[in-house]
């Protein structure tokens, strides 16, 4: 007999978000349905692939869960198999959210577009507050044409800066920006221009590097490289300036103006004794973040810690943290990206602690690996029993991983499908072929999804092992294009700031979606954000 599923109101999940009590608001909907409207702190777990994620995202499995997806919130529309999974999984407190996201509405919530709206809106918020300078993308290209003194830094990750990048710039990630900025622009005189896609990045950047006390003139590019194509002016692609190298002297001046910072903003230090006391008692959702660069990361870190460089995790909050209230700890090498990063998410109402290592501690090297559940037993084939298959044409390739990825290259012939359509399609495979191969990147969303086929469905269903990466590690070509797609491609959101290809009306409508976050935030009331503000040491605005 099914078990009966409880729900919680609204309201009870507002007050838990004021209160900063530990609480997850999961939203099961593919992410681009997610990006049409959501609670300001709902985070995105689509439920395709929640085992994949789950682990990672919520590590403690006591943790209050509260579930939506687009109904109404009685378990209809994917969220009864939401719950179904997270208990499997061992997560025993989950409820749905009463009403839905038409309960979250009607008794005074808001709901927000897009992806990342908590630190979009907070950088927003930023802004308004602290007054952070900018300046338009016509005047940086005045100042480049007429051989101005100026520095122009890009604070987004390194692959997105090399798919386009303004003229000049040079890759400094966001949480690098204070150590390294000093050796990029020594002369006092000169500027410093920090630029991202759109708003957030470029904010919080130049904010920084002013928190932080650079006596230099900083600038945020307004409207990041969105503003500087929808000026008319030319983007650079496939640059590889890169963040220099820093100075002891440089950066025991950097680190001492974020830990500044860190302790205005509240963070406080936290050891190995003590971590291990709140984990051994399963109070606390515990996050441990590593700021530092992928290469600084693999060459060691903290046991048990996780990657999230170059300021990623102050822009990506929800999906590094999704569980409001959860304790954040922070690490790097010498303090100072950490403790930047720390004042930052202190400011967004985030708990955060700063790693104060023992001589005794265990590190790690390596590239970070997801934690994941068992896989199910599944029937595994070959890249080159599949390749036999498809010749004699005895089998179709579905692949589950996302539509992204899928575009960009699958098995030849392959057609695509949402993992969460894949057992109402079957049956009109099965006129098709009477084996069904399923892939993903690494096989890991195939063989969960294999496991999803009912019996009943009479088709003999195989996962190709090694997904669809040893398909290519075997020799064998991916075709690109579109294909066939079995499910419409909602399950990920086209980011308006992505790629070289975006509609000018998208990007503009992307800009007025952030300038108003801030009148979101007020009518919402759940957010908690402060700011602090001017340059270390200075009273709170």
């Amino acid at each position: 007999m099914p078990v009966a599923i409880p729900s919680v109101a609204a309201p009870t999940v507002r007050r838990a978000l004021r209160e900063r009590a530990e609480i997850g608001l999961l939203d099961v909907r593919p992410e681009g349905r997610f990006a049409e409207g959501h609670p300001l702190f709902a985070a995105s777990f689509p439920l395709g692939r929640l085992e994949a994620e789950v682990f990672d995202r919520l590590p403690r499995r006591s943790v209050p869960l509260v579930v939506y997806g687009d109904g109404p919130g009685i378990g209809d529309d994917g969220t009864a198999s939401a719950v179904r999974v997270l208990r499997s999984l061992g997560y025993p407190d989950v409820s749905l959210l009463d009403g839905g996201l038409a309960g979250w509405t009607s008794t005074g919530g808001e709901l927000f577009a897009d992806v990342n709206a908590p630190s979009k809106a907070f950088g927003e918020l930023v802004a308004a507050t602290a007054g952070t300078p900018d300046l338009s993308a016509q005047d940086l290209r005045a100042m480049l044409r007429d051989g101005a003194d100026v520095v122009v830094v890009d604070a987004r990750r390194f692959d997105e800066y090399q798919t386009m990048s303004i003229p000049t710039a040079t890759s400094v990630p966001g949480a690098e920006l204070v150590l390294r900025v000093g050796v990029l622009a020594p002369d006092p005189a000169t500027t410093v221009v920090v630029n991202c896609a759109g708003r957030t990045r470029s904010i919080i950047g130049a904010q920084s590097l002013i928190n932080a006390g650079r006596a230099n003139r900083v600038l945020a590019l307004r409207n990041g490289t969105i503003g500087w194509t929808l000026a008319g002016l030319a983007l650079d692609h496939g640059q590889a300036r890169r963040q220099p190298e820093v100075p002891t002297a440089t950066a025991r001046q950097a680190r001492a103006a974020a830990t500044a910072l860190a302790r205005k903003a509240g963070v406080g230090e936290i050891g190995a004794a003590e971590l291990r006391a709140l984990e051994d008692g399963g109070r606390r959702t515990l996050y441990r973040f590593d700021v530092r660069t992928p290469e600084e990361y693999a060459a060691g870190h903290p046991a048990r810690f996780r990657p999230a460089p170059g300021g990623q995790l102050v822009q990506e909050t929800d999906w590094f943290a999704p569980v409001r209230g959860a304790l954040v700890v922070l690490a790097d090498d010498d303090g100072g990206r950490a403790a930047m990063t720390g004042s930052w998410l202190a400011q967004m109402g985030v708990q955060v602690a700063l790693w104060a290592p023992g001589p005794a501690d265990p590190v790690e090297t390596g590239v970070w690996r997801p934690a994941l559940p068992p896989l199910p037993e599944v029937t595994l084939a070959a890249p080159a029993q599949v390749d036999d298959w498809l010749r004699a044409g005895e089998a179709l390739v579905v692949d589950v991983d996302t539509s992204r990825r899928f575009l960009s290259g699958h098995v030849p012939g392959a057609a695509w499908v949402l993992r969460t359509d894949l057992p109402g399609i079957v049956p009109d495979l099965l006129g098709r072929a009477a084996r069904l191969v399923l892939t993903s990147a690494d096989g890991v969303l195939a063989a969960f999804a294999a496991a999803d086929v009912p019996e009943r469905a009479g088709a003999v269903v195989t996962v190709l092992d090694g997904g669809t990466a040893s398909w290519t590690g075997s020799g064998r070509p991916l075709q690109a294009g579109p294909g066939e797609m079995l499910s419409p491609p909602v399950d990920v959101y086209r980011r308006p700031y992505e790629g070289t290809d975006v509609d000018p009306e998208a990007m503009q409508a992307y800009l007025d979606w952030e300038h108003g976050l801030v009148a979101q935030l007020e009518r919402d009331g759940t957010h908690g954000f402060t700011v602090l503000a001017g340059r270390a040491g200075d009273h709170d605005a």
